[in-house]
Order: structure tokens, then C-alpha cells, then sequence
């Protein structure tokens, strides 16, 4: 009975009349979805950004103290011969610290003369005369910062700061968004300040960064600072290029234009910089000799030389 069964044939159900010789349509093939795609590109755009942090933490950049979630210490000495410059050593630093058991959103700040720093990103050109060789004021504040996937960055800061005697507030609030253009990365930050020497004030500042090879990065950065007191923007163009040697040395070009909006809008200074950084120790000890000409327009564009001589200690979780 068995075999019978298994030996039966089988007849397949007669398809209907209005289908016969009909072509079967074709299967649908599902379209990504966004989550899909747009892992590539964080994969990408993270890669892409990790490499420029990289090049901020080696050169102590202020990006990499401002956006950084690890605590920082950053200690400089440095001493300025030449146009706007007395050969005094200047001291200065910087402190930012985790608060336990708050998921690296506070931290506490403490910097040696933040109305004199209060662009988006410190500098290296020597734009003021380098008048003290001493810290005036030491200031203290509480700092909330929340960061989404290497894109965006915000930070609000209120504190003290201590002059001698006198202690007077202060607040800040900075944020900065970044995104992936194909080879090019683009960031905005914004900052809103508020000191008793300088009043109300505000910064912007727009990157335009390529990574040419692999010890290449281009960085075109445009900057304005409003300040209410003086009701004027400061205004600043750079292009640089960075140029890593090696895991010791790296060199720094860059081309600065610096100007005023008032009375009218003109150039004050063009500067041409060379900055060599050497890691004299581990991780956390850098030198750096930054030979500049200047092109004032107080003394008619003519060359006017500059050095400046680092001695800076940076010490982060990555040390």
C-alpha cells in the first residue's frame, strides 16, 4: 500500500485561461532604508573626523579643549620677541575636569585670563602686544556640555573670576555643528560671552577642511568677533595647511589676513607663519617655534618680523 502511495503521480493545478503565456512579473527588489545608508557615512564621516581630532590634540588647538569629553590640563610658557612682542615669558593655562556621576555633561573649568581668550579658537599669530608676564586673573565655572555623534557640540559655561580682590560673573555658551561633503568637512561654531572688562560680545567661525593624503590637512578657517562695547567686528581669515612628519613632529603653514569693519572695513595685518611642534616627551610635553612675518598697516605694509617660543604641557585622558 505504501509503495502505491509513493508511486502515484502528481498533476500540478491548471492554471487559468487568462494567464496562459503571460510573463511573471518581476520580484521587488526593497530600497534601502535611511538607517541603512546612513551608516556608511558615519562610518566615513567618524573616520574622516577622528583624523582631524588627531591633528587639534597634537597642536592643542582650542577645538580639541572646547569639544573634547575627556578632562584636559594644558599649561603653556611662552615668550614673543620681534613686532608686538617685549621678550617677556608669558604663563598661561587652562583646566577642564569630569564631575563624577554625571556622564562627562559637567565639568569644571578653570583657565588663567578668559576675557583675553574669548574667540572661538586661540591663535597663534601674535595679533596684541604681549604686555604681561604674569597671570591677572584665575576664573572658575561650571560647565553643561552635550555631544550627538562627532556632529554637533553645545557648552554653556557660568563662573567667577577672580582679579585680586575683586570677583565679578561670567558666562559663556558655545555651539558647533559639523557634516561630511564628499572629501571636504565643513564646521560652524557659534559663541555668546559675557565679561565685565569687555562687555557683551559674540564670535562665529566657519571651517572648510580637506585631508589631501594622509599627512596633509587643508583648513580654511573665517572668523568674526562683535563686541558691544566697541561696536565693531574683528575679522580674520586663515589658510593653513598641516603637515605631519612623523608621531613627533608635525609643521604648520599658514596664510592670515587680519581687519576691522570700522570706520570702514579694511585690513589691518597680513601674517605668514611657519609653526614647527616637536613631542619632547611621551604624550602630554610639546615644543614649539613659531617664526612669523607681519604686514601691519600701521607701518605701511612693510615686513615686520616676529618669534614666538612654546613650552606646552597637555595632558588629556589619552595620555
Amino acid at each position: 500500500m505504501i509503495a502505491v502511495l509513493f508511486s502515484m503521480p502528481v498533476y500540478a493545478e491548471e492554471a487559468p485561461p487568462e494567464t496562459l503565456g503571460a510573463v511573471p512579473p518581476a520580484p521587488l527588489i526593497p530600497l534601502p532604508s535611511l538607517d541603512t545608508m546612513d551608516a556608511p557615512r558615519d562610518y566615513l564621516s567618524g573616520q574622516f573626523t577622528g583624523l582631524i581630532g588627531k591633528v587639534d590634540r597634537f597642536f592643542g588647538d582650542d577645538r580639541h579643549y572646547q569639544e573634547s569629553n575627556a578632562s584636559v590640563l594644558q599649561l603653556d610658557i611662552t615668550r614673543v620677541t620681534g613686532y608686538n612682542g617685549d621678550g617677556m615669558y608669558v604663563l598661561s593655562g587652562r583646566a577642564k575636569l569630569d564631575l563624577p556621576n554625571t556622564e562627562e555633561r559637567l565639568h569644571l573649568t578653570i583657565e588663567s585670563d578668559p576675557d583675553q581668550n574669548f574667540s572661538t579658537d586661540q591663535s597663534r599669530t601674535q595679533q596684541q602686544s604681549t604686555q604681561r608676564s604674569t597671570i591677572q586673573s584665575i576664573a572658575a565655572a561650571l560647565r553643561f556640555e552635550q555631544t550627538g555623534n562627532e556632529r554637533w557640540h553645545f557648552s554653556t559655561d557660568a563662573g567667577l573670576k577672580f582679579q585680586g580682590l575683586e570677583t565679578t560673573p561670567f558666562a559663556r555658551v558655545r555651539g558647533s555643528v559639523g557634516e561630511v561633503f564628499g572629501l571636504w568637512h565643513a564646521k560652524a561654531a557659534e559663541t555668546v560671552f559675557w565679561f565685565n572688562t569687555v562687555g557683551t560680545g559674540e564670535t562665529t567661525q566657519f571651517d572648510l577642511e580637506r585631508l589631501i593624503s594622509e599627512p596633509l590637512l587643508f583648513r580654511a578657517t573665517s572668523s568674526a568677533t562683535w563686541l558691544h562695547e566697541k561696536q565693531n567686528f574683528d575679522l580674520r581669515q586663515d589658510l593653513s595647511l598641516f603637515h605631519t612628519w612623523d608621531e613627533r613632529t608635525a609643521l604648520l603653514y599658514q596664510a592670515s589676513a587680519f581687519g576691522i569693519s570700522k570706520p570702514h572695513t579694511h585690513v589691518t595685518d597680513y601674517v605668514l607663519l611657519l609653526s614647527y611642534r616637536y613631542r619632547l616627551h611621551r604624550d602630554w610635553l610639546f615644543f614649539e617655534l613659531d617664526p612669523q612675518l607681519h604686514f601691519p598697516a600701521e607701518r605701511r605694509f612693510r615686513t615686520s618680523q616676529a618669534l614666538v617660543m612654546r613650552l606646552e604641557m597637555l595632558f588629556d585622558e589619552t595620555n
